[in-house]
């Protein structure tokens, strides 16, 4: 029987299925091994040093009775040396090139403007001489002429190969700005450190075994990002997911999942504090008195709420894993790479709507049920219109079937005035305090010529709603104009207003909270 101190064959070990979370990835690997009778010890890569070694996971095929015994990742480190390397690219070999043509003409213009400099001071010193013998009498008009003739000649000789050299060091820099930027978006470092997979199996009868490896990898992530197309009464909904990956190879031809799992989190319970419940009796003046507060609470339908900070993938709570129909390339140079997950095609409804106390805008809001057959993750979404693209909007959790909404902007051709008033009196034995406010809503369109359509305005607007039975809110329905077509639970009142090419009206509302003489703060 052999021994693994036989020598080390290298097979290789492509990247075959990857599954993308949150801030990392899955990798499995393929391989076919020709193995031969009794223990061996392969060779396997090149793959990237950034693997988690704790995760490496090997097995045959049930169709080998071989045996894996042991696997391991070995890191090399191979140091790149000043000049350029075997591997690098034509683009890493131009800049190369430029940089060293850039350190030659700098040297050489150097060399040139001390030249100049110099053949200035001897020019200087000419000078002086025809002063100093035109002074004395002493006239030498041959050898002044020929030498300021060979020294002119000179300067001018020097200071035209200056400029060249100047003008095409301009040039140089500015194609080797160029170049970096190039490199910086399209090229990618060769790797100083890399790694192999060995690994020692025990074969009993020579045959073919297929390998499947798997570990974890850092430096990949995903987003969910969609793409809505409004054609008429119908909408089309794209669902793609964007991957970054520079884990030191590519993806190529990889089947790809995208998965909501957090494998970084930790299992253990959150650790418990100390609360302690203190009762006190209340003094006779609190017993008097019921002290409330108005205060702002977000209405919330479907999904977790919102945290601040980085924000991450919203899956409702529970773990989705979604599939790229195809096999898809990821190159590992760090950029946004958009893949195309599913896409259907709904019965859209449209709604024009305003909320005045939020914004005086009309906008027109888009609804149509999940036919995607997955859960819809929250993400951005580009919205495409009639006339091509309106903006970018945020796209919720949705589940499947669940409906689907999203605002395709705003209507230049409507405005909303919002005006307020309030009145407080106090009547009765019990000093109880009435608070009336009126909030009227003045609604006008502008049309273009040839719009003769009616449209018709979803407005809402909002009462408070009382947790207390000191504090009584009542709307006043006689005094609303027109009459609210619907109030929810919530507090928000909502009316459908049909409205002509250049049309007007006013919507009036009308609420009062009364409280008893003991309410404070209201």
């Amino acid at each position: 029987m052999s021994t693994p101190s036989e020598p080390i064959s290298l097979i290789a070990l492509p990247v075959t299925a990857v599954t993308c979370t949150e801030d990392r990835a899955h990798v499995e690997r393929t391989a076919v091994l020709d193995l031969r009778a009794g223990i061996r010890r392969l060779r396997l890569g090149p793959v990237s040093a950034l693997a988690v070694d704790r995760t490496l996971h090997a097995e045959l095929t049930a169709g080998h009775p071989a045996t894996v015994l042991d696997v391991r990742l070995v890191r090399t480190w191979t140091p790149r040396g000043p000049g350029p390397a075997g591997d690098d690219s034509a683009l890493r070999r131009r800049v190369t090139a430029l940089e060293e043509e850039r350190s030659v003409l700098e040297q050489r213009r150097d060399r040139l403007r001390a030249r100049v400099e110099l053949l200035d001071r001897v020019a200087a010193d000419l000078l002086r001489d025809i002063a100093e013998g035109a002074g004395c009498g002493e006239p030498e008009r041959e050898r002044w002429n020929r030498e300021l003739d060979r020294v002119d000649g000179e300067r001018d000789s020097c200071g035209e190969r200056l400029r060249g050299v100047e003008a095409r060091l301009a040039g140089v820099v500015g194609e080797l700005s160029k170049a970096h930027q190039s490199l910086d978006l399209y090229g990618t470092q060769p790797a100083e450190l890399t790694g192999h997979i060995e690994l020692t199996v025990h074969a009993p009868a020579d045959g073919q075994a297929e390998l499947r490896l798997s570990h974890l990898i850092p430096c990949a992530l995903w987003r969910p990002a969609y793409r809505a197309v409004l054609d008429g009464r119908e909408l089309t909904l794209e669902t793609d997911a964007i991957v970054w990956q520079r884990t030191g190879e590519d993806w190529s031809d990889v089947r790809l999942a995208l998965s909501t799992g957090r494998s970084a989190s930790a299992g253990e319970p959150p650790r418990l504090g100390e609360d302690r419940l203190t009762l006190t009796d209340r003094t006779a003046a609190e017993r008097r008195t019921v002290h409330v507060g108005l205060r702002e609470e977000e209405i919330a339908d479907l999904g977790p709420a919102a945290v601040p900070g980085l924000p991450g993938v919203d899956d409702g709570g529970e773990v989705r894993v979604l599939h790229s129909p195809t096999p898809v390339t990821v190159p590992a140079d760090g950029r946004a790479h958009r893949v195309r997950l599913s896409s259907f095609t709904a019965a859209a409804r449209s709604e024009h709507t305003c909320s005045p106390e939020l914004s005086p805008l009309v906008s027109q809001v888009v609804r149509c049920d999940n036919r995607s057959g997955h859960a819809l993750l929250a993400g951005p979404v580009d919205l495409i219109g009639g006339s091509g693209f309106v903006g970018r909007g945020t796209l919720d959790f949705t589940a499947p079937g669940a409906p689907v909404e999203l605002a395709f902007g705003s209507r230049d051709d409507h405005r909303v005035l919002r005006q307020t008033e309030e009145t407080r009196e106090t009547a009765g034995i019990g000093r109880r305090s009435v608070l009336t406010r009126t909030v009227r809503l003045h609604l006008s369109r502008f049309s273009a010529p040839g719009d003769d359509a009616d449209r018709v305005i979803v407005l809402r607007e909002r009462i408070p709603v009382s947790e207390v039975s000191a504090v009584d809110v009542r709307l006043h329905r006689d005094a609303c104009s027109p009459m609210p077509d619907a109030v929810d639970e919530d507090g928000i009142v909502r009316w459908e207003v049909p409205l002509g090419p250049g049309g007007r009206c006013t919507v009036t509302l009308v609420y009062e909270v009364s409280a008893s003489g003991k309410v404070t703060g209201l």
